[in-house]
């Protein structure tokens, strides 16, 4: 049985160094793993429809099962709707959607397989020097610069 839910998880320190958290809808199953409902715009390595199990106490996540989604996260220092008008439909061409959006921000969730190189195109075709585009769970979390490569299993031929 699945029941929908919102979590807390640890997305951080702010500068002051005081945790933050993010509050991502999820469905709860019966062993209390958690698939995201969307993906996060903060917190690092996840997609929509990733199984995590999470401790309460400190809102950390251990993560048991990816979706083949990435996460994609789009930032702009100006009104973002321009860039929402020109990349949303270009991504849901692709299957992707927009999971989530505020005045600045824009998260979209897109399985790997349309490929690296088509997502890439589209965002930054886009792209001006008031926005920046990036992964949310393709490079490790501690140095973001590492591959994390989960996707080499999805896409090997079988």
């Amino acid at each position: 049985m699945q029941t929908a839910q919102v979590i807390e998880l640890f997305a951080g320190r702010n500068p002051e160094g005081q945790p933050v958290v993010e509050r991502i809808p999820v469905e709860i199953n019966d062993q209390n793993e958690c698939r995201l409902v969307r993906s996060p715009a903060f917190v690092k390595g996840l997609a929509r429809g990733d199984l995590i199990r999470v401790n309460q106490q400190n809102g950390e996540f251990e993560l048991r099962q990816r979706s083949g989604n990435l996460c994609i996260r789009v930032f702009s220092r100006g009104d973002i709707r321009a860039l929402d008008d020109a990349i949303t439909p270009e991504l849901e061409k692709l299957g992707g959607q927009l999971d989530f959006e505020n005045p600045r921000v824009l998260v979209y969730s897109i399985h790997v397989s349309c490929g690296f190189n088509a997502i890439e195109t589209v965002l930054n075709a886009h792209l001006s020097t008031d926005s920046a585009w990036f992964y949310g769970n393709v490079y490790d979390p501690e140095d973001g610069v590492t591959p994390l490569n989960w996707w080499q299993a999805i896409l090997a031929p079988e």
